[in-house]
């Protein structure tokens, strides 16, 4: 039976670490200012989130949410002992694209130098923190089908750009950091219905797609940009927006939904799984979904304490931190449930 599974991972962080405290001096150009910009602190920060620090990108203008894509796929694709030759397909997932098109995908087949007209299929999903999981449940279905031998799949966000800094935005801005994961997903024959993928589902709910959004500009709007982006008066509409407690509340109760359909209908059970990987979007609502969704402790990977949230590259980024550490080996059995803007949200089962 063709299966799919995954032949790689691969992830990368900016080295520029930025914590809570010198998160509050920093201006809209994430450059530190002598006095505090934004009323927030350190105990603030982490009591709400579990956020200690994040990364962000030099603000020099030079660097693309490709650019980090680029380098978790180079380190994808040399895990998979595999070239950029090699692959047939590529599905890049992320909320801040390059520009607003064409999409990051085809960003990313030229900086792979695999372009051209003989150049692979290039597709953007744009499911927001839901990502990944979305872009592993196409990945599986174009392997199952026989369409794609071996798919690129990148998540990759840069955040720091597009931030408000400042009180107003505080909520949201504490929240994000820059980064991107990947990982190779490539056809196998097996009998064994416990390899590779073996399980994925998607959902998502559009009544609640305004209460996590960026707008930047509004195409049923004439003109569909019509504030001075430099006004704090009229730009608010350029930064993302969020009814934090609404987030909150659905995430949570989505995921321990997700969670545990996932187990039901794949007749597995917490013996059997090795490792919990929950979206990085606030370190509350991962405690509370392995509460209520009973999940051991011992089996939960976070890593939202030292990236921030990374939306569509967290949870292949946490994966690989972890492996890297040593604590997740090959052959480990991970379910990982996702929640994001939209609202989307879905769950995978799969070996690494």
């Amino acid at each position: 039976m063709l299966r799919a599974q995954i032949l790689g991972l691969g992830s990368y962080v900016p080295e520029r670490i930025v914590t809570n405290d010198e998160l509050r001096f920093l201006d809209d150009k994430h450059e530190r200012r002598d006095t505090i910009q934004t009323e927030t602190n350190d105990e603030w920060i982490r009591a709400r989130t579990g956020i200690e620090q994040r990364r962000y990108v030099d603000n020099d203008g030079k660097t693309t949410c490709s650019d980090l894509g680029l380098r978790a796929a180079q380190a994808a694709l040399a895990d998979a002992n595999l070239t950029a030759k090699d692959i047939d397909c590529i599905i890049f997932a992320t909320l801040s694209p390059d520009i607003h098109f064409p999409g990051s995908a085809v960003f990313l087949q030229s900086k792979l130098k695999v372009d051209g007209e003989e150049g692979c299929a290039a597709y953007d999903i744009r499911q927001q923190c839901s990502g990944f999981i979305y872009g592993m449940q196409m990945a599986d279905a174009f392997v199952r089908a026989g369409i794609y031998k071996k798919i690129l799949l990148v998540g990759a966000e840069l955040h720091s750009h597009s931030l408000d800094f400042s009180t107003r935005g505080r909520d949201v801005m504490v929240l994000f950091g820059d980064g991107a994961g990947a990982a190779v997903i490539g056809a196998t024959d097996s009998e064994d219905p416990r390899s590779g993928i073996l399980y994925t589902h998607c959902q998502a709910d559009g009544s609640g797609a305004m209460d996590l959004y960026l707008k930047v500009f509004e195409i049923g709007h004439v003109p569909y940009v019509w504030y001075d982006a430099n006004n704090r008066d009229e730009n608010q509409i350029k930064y993302p927006q969020m009814n934090g407690k609404k987030v909150f509340l659905n995430a949570v109760r989505n995921m321990v939904v997700s969670t545990q359909r996932a187990l039901k209908e794949t007749g597995l059970t917490w013996d059997d799984i090795n490792w919990f990987v929950p979206h990085q979007a606030n370190l509350r609502i991962n405690e509370a979904v392995v509460q209520y969704a009973e999940i051991p402790a011992s089996k939960v990977l976070n890593t939202i304490q030292l990236y921030g949230n990374t939306t569509a590259a967290t949870v292949p980024l946490t994966i690989d931190h972890h492996r890297k550490a040593g604590t997740v080996k090959k052959g480990d059995l991970i379910l990982s449930t996702v929640f994001g803007a939209g609202f989307t949200w879905g769950s995978a089962i799969f070996r690494v």
